[in-house]
């Protein structure tokens, strides 16, 4: 591994070129912090999916990209005279310093669940309206239903065991079951939405990422799908003029891999 002169002098070399770039060539120099936004979700995707493929490689990779997206937005902010990457260090450390005083103060916590306490009723100190105010509301639904749910358990406003969590999952269930029955299709999908956000609550208390583990499942799902695709080309017959019957054998062969 690298010393920390090393790691300094990377970080170095990587803002030079980045000042480089945006003096000589004519892609970069055109670039805004709007133009750049959908490039950057898209790499924070690709950097998530290399950390759920375990890819350690990739994973490097993706990070450099990422990191390439917060140095460019810094250049940026530099150019309007608003900020520059040494503001942006020295925000994230005072930040840091300030939401952590069991580490930089003289504040006691037990656990992981006082570290969480402390940070939200910080956040409400220094100005917010509400917890809720850290959750972007472009963030994905599941994800935003998560985020939703670890910001207002961190003021209290949650379960205290995991069996009342899946009561209430069951509840939802039946209520959907019931709106499904009678064929009210807005019912329908509210109440989906309440069952889905209910698990989520669930896995949760379990440790779980949703996020992660459906996202697992797509992988899963997606190598098995192929297999069979792969199986069905390799004897020349189109999947559409499989039966189900047959298309089951591949599909518990890619099980099996």
């Amino acid at each position: 591994m690298n010393s920390r002169a090393e790691e300094l002098k990377a970080f170095d070399r990587l803002l030079t070129i980045m000042d480089e770039l945006r003096e000589q060539c004519p892609w970069d120099k055109k670039q805004t912090m709007e133009t750049l936004r959908h490039l950057t979700i898209e790499e924070t995707y690709e950097l998530g999916d290399a950390i759920l493929d375990n890819d350690l490689e990739e994973v490097k990779k993706e990070l450099g990209d990422v990191l390439l997206h917060m140095v460019f937005y810094a250049k940026i902010g530099r150019e309007k005279g608003a900020f520059d990457i040494a503001d942006v260090c020295n925000s994230i450390c005072e930040k840091l310093i300030h939401r952590h005083p069991h580490i930089y103060g003289d504040v006691k916590v037990k656990n992981e669940e006082d570290v969480k306490r402390n940070w939200e009723n910080l956040k409400l100190k220094e100005g917010k309206n509400s917890v809720l105010e850290g959750v972007p509301k472009s963030l994905p639904a599941l994800v935003k239903a998560n985020r939703i749910q670890e910001k207002v358990a961190g003021v209290g406003f949650d379960w205290e065991e995991p069996n009342q969590v899946w009561e209430k999952v069951e509840e939802e269930l039946n209520e959907f079951k019931a709106e499904v029955d009678s064929g009210n299709q807005d019912a329908m999908e509210s109440e989906f939405g309440d069952v889905i956000f209910s698990m989520v609550n669930y896995a949760r208390f379990l440790n779980i990422n949703p996020e992660n583990a459906l996202e697992r499942t797509n992988k899963k799902f997606s190598k098995r799908f192929q297999y069979l695709e792969s199986k069905a080309k390799s004897m020349n017959k189109p999947l559409k003029d499989m039966t189900l019957a047959e298309m089951d054998v591949f599909w518990e062969e890619a099980k099996s891999l």
